[in-house]
C-alpha cells in the first residue's frame, strides 16, 4: 500500500481494515483514510513523491528544462514535490497539463496548497491501487486448482 500512498497511517488504516468485498469498497476506504491525513500524515506522504515525467517529456527537450525550473521553484516554495494526478489527460497533452498546473499552483498560499496536494495524493492513491488490482495475477480455483481470471467485480475480495 505504499507504494500507493507514501503515508504508513494511511496504509496501516487500509491494511487494519481489510479484506475488502470488491474494488469499489477499496477505493472508498482509501479515499476516507485520505480524508484523515494530519499535516504530518500528508507530509510524509509528500516526500515519498517525485516530479512526475509525462512519457512524452524527453522527446521536448525544452519543455523538460521548463520543467525542472518550474518544479525548483515549488519545491522552494512549498518544501515538497508538486503532486498532480495526470491518470485522465491523455498522453499527447500531459506534459502542457503538468507545466500548468505548476505554473498555476505557484501563486497558492501554503494552506491552500496544502489541500490541493493532499486532494492530488488522494487521486494518485486511487490511480494506483486500481491499476494494482487490475494487474493482480490469476487466481487458482480452490474446487479444480485451475488458473481462472476474474474480473474485480466477481472477486470476493480485494487482497490488500
Amino acid at each position: 500500500m505504499l507504494s500507493c500512498c507514501g503515508s504508513r497511517a494511511w496504509a496501516h488504516r487500509l491494511a487494519a481494515h481489510r479484506p475488502y468485498p470488491d474494488l469499489d469498497a477499496l477505493l472508498a476506504a482509501a479515499d476516507e483514510a485520505a480524508y484523515d491525513l494530519s499535516p504530518a500524515d500528508i507530509s510524509e506522504a509528500l516526500a515519498c513523491e517525485d516530479l512526475p515525467v509525462p512519457p512524452d517529456a524527453a522527446a521536448y527537450a525544452a519543455a523538460f528544462t521548463a520543467l525542472a525550473a518550474a518544479h525548483s521553484a515549488y519545491e522552494d516554495r512549498f518544501g515538497h514535490a508538486f503532486v498532480i494526478c495526470l491518470d485522465d489527460i491523455a498522453p499527447g497533452e500531459a506534459l502542457d497539463h503538468l507545466l500548468a498546473g505548476l505554473r498555476d499552483r505557484l501563486g497558492n498560499d501554503r494552506e491552500e496548497e496544502r489541500v490541493l496536494a493532499a486532494e492530488e495524493l488522494r487521486r494518485l492513491a486511487r490511480g494506483r491501487i486500481t491499476r494494482h488490482v487490475r494487474h493482480l495475477p490469476p487466481a487458482r480455483s480452490e474446487n479444480t486448482g485451475e488458473t481462472r481470471r476474474e474480473s474485480i467485480g466477481n472477486s470476493p475480495y480485494v487482497p490488500v
